[in-house]
């Protein structure tokens, strides 16, 4: 019986150029001669077949390649006829996502479940990642699966064969799988361009129109000023079509830099321009000499930069292709404008990155730029005909296809025409179109969202959304978690350096800044927070805010927090709605580049004691990390963190550094003769809200100057002074107002010596 199943599965994947799922659901320990059987029933290639399970799986009888859920990143961009997924163990979404599209046309998804009635019931390796402390696993629950057994059932080319239906050893099948498709037109063959500057080459390496199209306009980066952007589902070889592309401008000579979220996102780059550069045959080197370079005989190249170094465009290059664009943020995208040729590709729906960020924000600085841009889309998949019924079933079970309201229903929203709505769980399953509404604006509008988070939203036990409701839609949405509480043996554990899952804030202060006590109160930090694009600037983030904090503050918060990478624009947001700065992280984050701060909004006295004490200790110890560990921190990010710390830091100098400061300020004092008062002075300057208004260029000085310790050259060139005597000059001048608000009786004899001496000059 299964034979049969598999064997007619497969032929009329094969007709019509299209994949099919077959689940095997059950608990009988034979399940690999199972999927053996279904191999050899269908004529799949071993070789050509992934298993995907854990290590410690024994997966005897099949001799294939095995990756571990985890791994199954490792897919991305590659074709097999077949992937088994032993999901019986670990369910992870983004493993199942990232399978279903490494499956070629005409081949098989294979499922391996537990019986799928009860499957929802069960808890497996992924939900204990969603048990953080203080949960545990009997808190997750099992509505991803439930919703995911549910589309297993109602989807069109999924086959369910029982494996436990009788205990004779009889399978039942639930579904064949059979869809019974009407006969399909030939795909068009791709053919040349009547006109076109790239070899015949490259255009005898594309597999579909769209894919000649794209490379087409790919040609427009051999001159100076142009900008791309393709845009495509997965499967539809776009990083394909920019590899092709990335070669032949190389072999005219070019200087590509290609980067992306990760190397292996732009691995189908590198390797379709090595095909087509081994075809023009002007490959230099050997065959994986630098997977992450490639060299033509022209002297041009093709090398891979990691996001933060790329945006700094290291050696001038000639092009940048940024791969997988949508995943990476706004403020690292807005550097590659200064490229002189530019690309960008990116995923429409998928884990890869789908935000709003550039769809929005970033496309309208593209097209307030210098360059010329044009836009492609590649519609038509390449391993698998349009249509497929995975890629259908994939899309609806994950929500990859998952959008926010379309702008007309939302674009009158304001504050005072929504309503506060707490998205339970069991309200966002048994709402599908709540669920699609909410989870699409979550991805439009953060580029981190992945199918992952959309278990943890149905799941997670320490997770809870919120909402602002606009006649019904979802206009603005915030991602809680719920941290600290733990007890005394958790906190000692965290204190002598075990990690504990899902308490970002609690063991940012425990671990790092040696605060056991700090996991005991109970926050909630805000992990992700969403406004529809066509309703920003009006306060309804604000206006969220003020809501949630007021039913965390219900739910026994002590205190509300957010960490984030650091930018002054949202270090301004989050401490106009009240969150105060206790730490900036002293690496960066991979991705970004960016620093990353946490904030707090104490509600209680517990909280207010953790956030003075951490404030305020951040204000003492700012100093010397901005002049160690933080010395390239952005100017701007500095000011508006340290603005943003509700602190009242006391320069506490001593006579003697009073009359020097002084001296500096009023008269020939020197800062170098001890720099450690004026560091002192600077912070307070910057922290305190008594403190006197210095102009923002004399903050950036004090910055760069008094606490980062940068060269008077570099201070000079940073802030537009003509000389760095002028720089000096002014330090003393912005000094002045500091000596007069805070400077003691000796300050105010020296500032006076001074001061007198120069009226009598004057006369």
């Amino acid at each position: 019986m299964l034979r049969d199943v598999a064997s007619a599965l497969r032929e009329e994947a094969q007709s019509v150029n299209e994949r099919r799922l077959l689940v095997l659901a059950g608990d009988r320990s034979d399940a690999y001669d199972d999927v053996a059987t279904v191999l050899d029933a269908t004529d799949l290639d071993p070789a050509e077949t992934t298993l995907v399970a854990h290590e410690d799986t024994d997966a005897a009888p099949l001799t294939v390649e095995r990756v571990t859920p985890r791994g199954a990143g490792a897919l991305l961009g590659r074709t097999r006829d077949a992937v088994v997924y032993d999901a019986r163990e670990e369910c992870r979404p983004n493993a199942l996502g990232r399978v279903a599209g490494a499956v070629d046309g005409g081949g098989l998804l294979v499922l391996l479940t537990p019986p799928l009635d009860e499957w929802p019931d069960r808890r497996d390796r992924f939900d204990e990642g969603m048990a953080v402390p203080p949960f545990d696993v009997d808190d997750v629950t099992g509505r991803f699966r439930d919703r995911l057994v549910e589309t297993l059932h109602v989807h069109r080319g999924v086959a369910i064969v029982d494996r436990d239906a009788s205990g004779d050893g009889e399978y039942a099948v639930v579904d064949d799988g059979l869809t019974d498709p009407a006969p399909r037109f030939a795909r068009p063959e791709p053919e040349s361009p009547d006109e076109h500057a790239f070899p015949d080459a490259a255009y005898d390496a594309c597999r579909t129109p769209d894919q000649v199209d794209a490379v087409r306009a790919f040609e427009a980066l051999r001159d100076q000023g142009h900008a791309l952007v393709v845009e495509a589902d997965r499967g539809r070889g776009k990083s394909s079509a920019a590899g092709i592309a990335a070669a032949c401008l190389a072999a005219e000579g070019q200087d590509v830099l290609v980067t992306a979220p990760q190397y292996r996102s732009a691995a189908e780059v590198f390797a379709r321009a090595r095909e087509v550069l081994d075809a023009l045959d002007a490959l230099v080197g050997s065959p994986g000499e630098n997977p992450r370079e490639l060299r033509a005989d022209a002297g041009g190249r093709l090398r891979f930069a990691d996001p933060p170094e790329a945006a700094d465009l290291p050696d001038d290059p000639d092009t940048v292709l940024v791969d997988e664009a949508a995943a990476l943020p706004v403020r690292l995208l807005d550097a590659f404008l200064d490229a002189p040729r530019a690309a960008f590709t990116t995923t429409v729906h998928g884990y890869e990155g789908a935000g709003r960020g550039f769809d929005v924000r970033f496309r309208d600085h593209l097209a307030e730029s210098d360059f010329e841009v044009r836009d492609v889309t590649l519609d038509d998949p390449i391993r698998y005909a349009a249509g497929d019924p995975v890629e259908v079933w994939a899309f609806r079970a994950l929500l990859l296809d998952a959008r926010p309201p379309v702008d007309p229903l939302v674009d009158a929203a304001d504050p005072d025409s929504v309503t506060f709505t707490r998205l339970t769980p069991d309200a966002l399953r048994a709402d599908e179109h709540l669920l699609r509404e909410t989870f699409g604006l979550l991805v439009y509008a953060h580029y981190r969202t992945e199918p992952n988070d959309l278990a943890r939203v149905l799941d997670a036990p320490n997770l809870s959304l919120s909402a602002l409701r606009h006649e019904g839609h979802v206009v603005s949405v915030a991602m809680l978690a719920r941290e600290g509480g733990l007890d005394a043996e958790t906190r000692a554990g965290m204190y002598e350096g075990e990690r504990v899952k899902g308490n970002m804030i609690p063991d940012v202060l425990t671990s790092q800044l040696r605060d056991e006590s700090a996991a005991d109160p109970v926050g909630f930090r805000v992990v992700r927070i969403a406004t529809h694009h066509a309703a920003r600037s009006r306060g309804l983030g604000s206006r969220l805010l003020a809501d949630c904090r007021e039913t965390v503050g219900e739910r026994g918060a002590d205190w509300f927090g957010v960490g984030y990478g650091a930018t002054p624009d949202l270090l301004d947001f989050w401490s106009r709605n009240g969150f105060s700065t206790v730490h900036l992280s002293t690496t960066r984050n991979d991705t970004s580049g960016e620093y990353s701060a946490v904030m707090l909004d104490p509600l209680t006295s517990e909280g207010r004691r953790l956030h003075g004490h951490h404030a305020g200790w951040f204000a003492d110890r700012v100093g010397g990390v901005l002049a160690d560990a933080l010395d390239d921190l952005d100017p701007d990010v500095a000011r508006a963190a340290l603005a943003a710390c509700d602190a009242e830091p006391d320069p506490d100098l001593s006579p003697w550094q009073w009359r020097v400061v002084a001296d500096a300020a009023y008269g020939p004092g020197l800062y170098s003769v001890d720099p450690e008062p004026f560091r002192r002075l600077a912070v307070a300057a910057l922290v305190r809200d008594d403190a006197p208004d210095l102009s923002a260029r004399r903050e950036r000085l004090f910055v760069l100057s008094l606490l980062q310790h940068r060269s008077w050259d570099d201070v000079a060139d940073k802030l537009d002074y003509h000389s760095t005597g002028r720089a000096m000059r002014d330090l003393g001048d912005a000094l002045a107002p500091l000596v007069d608000a805070f400077g003691d009786e000796t300050a105010r004899e020296e500032r006076a010596r001074f001061a007198s001496g120069d009226a009598e000059g004057e006369s």
